[in-house]
């Protein structure tokens, strides 16, 4: 019997299947034959000792947590979020690395854009429980989900001897299984400072592809600083940006065609006056360097030696017979180019990879984004963050949180109505933010996927940040007196256990403990757990996102969950029989899944759904 998998998309089988599919060659019983592999691969197999790569220690360890599944699931927490039922936004409260490895198989190639603001590796801050050394066992307890001892968080100071090493750890894992969820047309943007850009830009090119680097932007984030060190105000960050595939474009800026009419009824249409010269002298470009000569009133206008014109001779004689050149009425000026609106190449320019720190308020901002240049973008300085949130909360509950108004930004540089944005360091929640302000202003309907630590703030209000982000989306959304309502909703989820008992098949060797664990794995639902629980682990481990349709049904008098207008139905039903089989047959679902119990032991029963599906191209499985 198919039993439906309860971890996380094993990563590493995935990987050797696709081995297998390219190089079957390569396998003796079932293993890897490296030396074949190299042969198969021939000259592109580097086998010197000395190569450019990135490496440190500890690299290996996270290579094998990227291969170790997850064993955890996301409990849904309703009465925390806003409009559970319907809503497709998700806050994810947990550790980032198990939850990334859940949402390996419902969010696949999935997400338009992911922005994310880690640790800088300052030397005084909290960077991650680096002794999360057995993954989700060590978070329950640091989350106090089970009993035992705290989990101390730890910094990473400059005189420790791994000081890089340990930021590498907890980055390289993170952004392997961050690439897997972006869509083909996807981008990621990285915030950083100069402790660590470098590492960054290596780490990046080896697990995104040197090709796929797009750009790495410069943000003016303030006006400078008392606490210089060397006498020199450090008043910079770094965005960096890195596609999923070397085709994937930003929007860039729309350009301003308001200056564009046709006066003269030209039938080539709309036209606006442009500069015929250039930037070059005429000794860098003497083929430039020559007089024109308009042919209706015979003025010749002589060219500036400083500023050439923009074409050859042949090709300016051209222009000229086609109108393409505007001449000055009284003969005194400059001529012009008639720039025709139809001979545009896009209706869009690039953006500078400056990006002009503003002092200016909030609102000034949002009014005009960007300068008079239209390629610079515009985002406030980093205070302004500071200065958003505690209009928000009525004091200070996060430090150093980024402008809504920043990320807002790249959201409009790299998603359109309905895509997916993903923020696996939420902070305070100030992605989510930005989306809701975007959509509330240009009607979109982008979602957003905010995962956050439960990191403790020492606020009795708000005891984690997880708990600060919440609450700042809840008030984003109905508005506050400093802040307009911008409308939204959102889902809460929980990293926890399983919520069935996982069997790992050891009896502690004897048959007293063999018989008491089989006892115990006779109901392998936990104690506690609720049938939405149930749901939404089923739901995640079948691959299908978190925001799914669910609508209860109900099939020969059994209560049944249709999952995605009836793509997957689930029973978590004491009990199933022939007829109710017959019933779900009927309905035709791509997937069926009930739990193992609801067999009552009739294995005659299980054996013949089993086949039924089968011929009806159904996946069953039983859990």
């Amino acid at each position: 019997m198919d039993k439906l998998p309860l971890t996380s998309k094993d990563i590493l089988a995935e990987k050797i299947e696709r081995i297998r599919e390219e190089f079957p060659e390569v396998f003796s019983e079932g293993k890897i034959d490296f030396e074949r592999l190299k042969m198969a691969l021939g000259d592109f197999v580097d086998n010197g000792r000395e190569r450019y790569r990135l490496t440190w220690a500890g690299k290996s360890e996270a290579i094998r947590n990227i291969q170790t599944p997850s064993v955890g699931t996301l409990l849904p927490v309703p009465e925390e979020s806003v409009n559970f039922e319907t809503s497709e936004n998700l806050i994810i409260e947990g550790d980032n690395l198990e939850v990334l490895k859940l949402l390996q198989k419902s969010y696949h190639g999935k997400i338009k854009m992911i922005y994310i603001d880690p640790p800088y590796n300052t030397g005084n801050e909290f960077i991650y429980p680096d002794n999360f050394r057995e993954g989700l066992d060590d978070y329950l307890r640091y989350s106090g989900q089970v009993d035992g001892d705290g989990i101390k968080l730890s910094t990473n100071t400059e005189t420790d001897g791994r000081f890089h090493s340990k930021w590498l750890n907890m980055m390289y894992p993170r952004l392997f299984l961050a690439r897997n969820l972006l869509r083909e047309d996807g981008v990621i943007f990285v915030s950083i400072d100069d402790n660590e850009i470098h590492n960054l830009r290596i780490l990046m090119n080896e697990l995104f592809g040197e090709e796929n680097f797009i750009a790495t932007f410069v943000w003016k984030r303030r006006t400078g600083s008392n606490d210089s060190k060397n006498f020199v105000s450090s008043d910079h960050e770094y965005l960096v940006a890195y596609a999923r595939t070397e085709f994937t474009k930003l929007n860039g800026i729309l350009k301003d065609f308001a200056n564009y009419s046709n006066p003269d009824n030209d039938p080539r249409g709309p036209w606006a006056v442009d500069n015929l010269t250039c930037n070059k002298t005429a000794d860098e470009r003497p083929n430039l360097f020559y007089p024109i000569t308009d042919p209706a009133t015979g003025i010749t206008y002589q060219c500036n030696p400083n500023r050439v014109w923009a074409y050859e001779k042949e090709r300016m004689l051209r222009l000229i017979d086609e109108g393409k050149v505007i001449f000055p009425k009284n003969g005194q000026g400059t001529p012009y180019y008639k720039r025709h609106k139809s001979e545009l190449r896009s209706e869009r320019k690039p953006v500078s990879t400056w990006i002009e720190g503003s002092s200016r308020s909030q609102n000034d901002v949002a009014a005009e984004q960007f300068d008079d240049d239209a390629s610079i973008l515009q985002a406030p300085l980093n205070s302004h963050g500071t200065k958003e949130l505690r209009a928000i909360f009525d004091s200070q509950v996060f430090n150093y949180p980024k402008s809504s108004r920043l990320i807002r930004t790249l959201i409009e540089q790299a998603t359109s109505d309905n895509d997916i944005v993903l923020d696996f360091f939420a902070g305070s929640g100030t992605t989510a933010h930005a989306v809701l302000d975007l959509n509330h202003e240009d009607g979109g309907n982008r979602k957003f996927i905010l995962i956050q630590l439960p990191e403790p703030t020492g606020i009795e209000e708000f005891p984690t940040i997880a708990d600060v982000a919440k609450e700042r989306v809840r008030r984003v959304i109905r508005g506050t007196e400093q802040l307009e309502a911008l409308g939204g909703d959102f889902k809460v989820f929980r990293l926890s256990d399983s919520n069935f008992k996982v069997w790992n098949g050891t009896g502690e060797g004897n048959v007293e403990n063999l018989a008491r664990q089989l006892k115990l794995f006779a109901d392998n639902i936990r104690p506690g757990r609720e049938s939405l629980d149930l749901l939404y682990e089923i739901l995640l481990k079948s691959g299908l996102p978190l925001s799914a349709t669910i609508e209860q049904i109900d099939i020969s008098g059994q209560r049944t969950f249709s999952i995605a207008n009836g793509a997957l139905l689930i029973c978590l039903g004491d009990s199933v029989n022939e007829q109710y089989i017959q019933g779900v047959l009927g309905m035709y679902p791509r997937g069926f899944v009930c739990l193992d119990a609801s067999f009552n032991g009739n294995d005659n029963l299980k054996t013949n759904t089993k086949l039924l599906m089968e011929s009806h191209g159904i996946e069953f499985h039983t859990v």
